[in-house]
């Protein structure tokens, strides 16, 4: 059976959007999915389910909106689609840092005129690449003070996005692993 990543968007920012992984993972589980696991407290879910992405991220959505009253972005890629985005890593020789290498999640493409305003506000020494529904970007000075990562973190984009570093990116696609393989 398909594993699934799910990405939730702005969860357990201080006292913003407030949810126990613990209680979300029983809840997904009460729902239906199977074999879910979360990664630390922003958001980070792997489950089993017979359904698109698509319709994962419709359901997870509808179910936190349910048991605990947040409209959250969701985005989902499918452990094959996540090990692609991996693969492809077109950044790989720039970015020397996980912490400071991001992959931004697309819940849809990115309208082309988006894509030129990003290389008008990245820094010098920054570096982003547009794949699909993903931007792989590359902040060496770090995402503080990054006029890029404003507008990869903000609601600029004008789609549903979520970023994840590079070391979660591919601890998520370990968690991924068809679970019988084990």
């Amino acid at each position: 059976m398909p594993r699934h990543v799910v990405l939730l968007r702005g969860i357990n920012l201080v006292r913003t959007n407030r949810i126990s992984m613990l209680e979300l993972r029983a809840a997904l589980e009460v729902d239906g999915f199977r074999d879910v696991k979360t990664y630390v407290q922003s958001g980070n879910i792997v489950l089993t389910s017979k359904a698109a992405p698509e319709r994962v991220a419709q359901r997870v959505g509808a179910l936190i909106r349910k048991e605990f009253g947040h409209d959250i972005a969701v985005v989902v890629r499918s452990h094959s689609e996540l090990k692609a985005i991996v693969k492809r890593n077109p950044l790989g020789n720039v970015a020397k840092n996980p912490k400071r290498h991001l992959v931004t999640f697309l819940g849809s493409a990115l309208p082309a005129q988006i894509k030129t305003k990003l290389g008008e506000v990245a820094g010098a020494e920054e570096r982003f690449a547009v794949h699909g529904k993903e931007i792989y970007s590359w902040h060496p000075e770090g995402v503080g003070r990054s006029p890029l990562w404003d507008r990869l973190g903000g609601k600029a984009l004008g789609v549903t996005a979520t970023a994840r570093n590079w070391d979660t990116v591919t601890t998520l696609l370990a968690m991924s692993e068809d679970v019988t393989a084990r």
